[in-house]
């Protein structure tokens, strides 16, 4: 199994939404705002600063403004939770705590998506107001040129934490492949990034995604996204480019409109500080995994310049460039895993126990890119997986005839007794 859908069976129990964060990556596996929490995938208002308090608008929009699309057009509000039992819910039953009250409801999410875009048709709707985690809005919007998906999620983060920073950090264009990625701070201190990308990296097909991601000082999120297609994927691209321009963007995710709904999401909960220090002190097993394994090439005097690198936690990649062709290293590593992965033909075990499978052919994405693979199991239950790459983006074309690093590398980092100490 290919290193990315290892780290989305990770995230994606994370939710994507890039979720990325759309995560979550930033949320794991988040449908986005991934795909977030409305693909992915909870897994980021305005100019000026965030209001904590409800505002009076919501009042209009439940007064009259709520003639969501009529005739054929679907729409779906999610009905907001009914406490189990009885009215006053005392069966035991608690309220999700990163939920609001409710006091904007799905309909609402709907009529103010519908009033922040030019005039249009709508079909597809479907939302979830502030009863949710995370408050969402999606549907197929028609301006004349084609149908396009859209959709937007609304969350609340620790504004100090990774996954604040993470959610307007453009990422390795090497392996996203995307045509323009910007980070904007504005005058009030929220950052805004603004990405023109693909549904695919490698492009198979011509699904364009365009993505505007705001995360203020409050750690308020507000996250767009945008597709050229009905759908994000297995939908034909029904016009060239999707509908609304960048600026088009920013002026939504920075609508005052949002405050309401935003206002209503409780504070997240802080995450804990994590400084380079603290890093350096961790066990090899307990760092990131890409400082991890850097550091274990230096350590071993694999001298391969890394181009560039990136991940998160137990996930990692470095991109090597050796003059020859750059080529892709990603690195899993996790903890308590059992032997289901270990089974069959092909597994050798070292003395101390460890179990070692090799594998080397074709990756699954790419035409003409090889996967070397070693993959490791120790008594302990800690897994070490490495595979390089004759190329910068598994998805992408080859670079090079056999990746950079060699297998019998491969092993030594997979195998190197560091990862054995819980301390060093």
């Amino acid at each position: 199994m290919p290193f990315e859908d290892d780290l989305g069976e990770a995230l994606r129990r994370a939710g994507n939404g890039f979720t990325a964060d759309r995560p979550a990556l930033v949320d794991a596996g988040e449908r986005r705002g991934r795909r977030m929490v409305a693909r992915r995938r909870a897994a980021v208002v305005g100019g000026s600063v965030l209001t904590l308090a409800l505002i009076a608008t919501v009042g209009a929009y439940s007064g009259g403004l709520l003639g969501g699309p009529g005739g054929a057009n679907a729409v779906t509000v999610a009905a907001p939770p009914t406490p189990p039992g009885g009215s006053d819910g005392t069966d035991g039953s608690e309220k999700d705590p990163r939920a609001g009250t409710g006091a904007v409801t799905g309909a609402q999410m709907i009529a103010q998506l519908e009033g922040l875009l030019p005039d249009g048709q709508w079909t597809k709707l479907e939302a979830r107001g502030t009863e949710d985690q995370v408050p969402m809005v999606s549907g197929v919007y028609d301006d004349g040129k084609g149908k396009a998906a859209v959709s937007l999620s609304l969350q609340r983060v620790d504004p100090g934490g990774s996954h604040a920073r993470a959610r307007t950090e453009c990422g390795d264009k090497l392996l996203q492949g995307y045509d323009d990625c910007r980070t904007e701070k504005l005058a009030d201190g929220s950052r805004l990034l603004l990405q023109k990308g693909y549904e695919y990296p490698d492009r198979r097909v011509d699904t364009k995604v365009w993505r505007a991601v705001l995360v203020t000082p409050q750690g308020f999120v507000v996250d767009v996204s945008e597709w050229n297609a009905p759908a994000e994927k297995d939908a034909p691209v029904s016009r060239p480019n999707p509908p609304l321009s960048t600026a088009q963007l920013k002026t939504l995710v920075t609508s005052a409109v949002w405050h309401a709904a935003l206002g209503d999401l409780p504070a997240a909960e802080q995450e804990p500080p994590r400084t380079d220090s603290a890093e350096s002190a961790l066990a090899l097993r307990d760092r990131p995994a890409a400082q991890a394994l850097e550091q274990l090439m230096t350590g071993l005097g694999i001298k391969v310049p890394v181009a560039s690198k990136g991940g998160e936690n137990g996930y990692g990649y470095l991109v090597l460039d050796d003059g020859k062709g750059m080529s892709l290293v990603q690195i899993n590593v996790s903890k308590g895993e059992t032997t289901s992965r270990f089974l069959g033909a092909g597994v050798t075990s070292q003395p101390d126990g460890t179990m070692v499978k090799v594998s080397q052919g074709p990756a699954e994405k790419g035409k003409g890119v090889v996967e070397w693979t070693v993959d490791t199991l120790r008594k302990d239950g800690l897994r070490v997986a490495i595979s390089a790459y004759n190329t910068a983006n598994q998805s992408g074309a080859p670079t090079r005839e056999a990746p950079a690093l060699t297998l019998d590398q491969l092993k030594e980092l997979a195998l190197a007794p560091a990862w054995n100490r819980t301390r060093n």
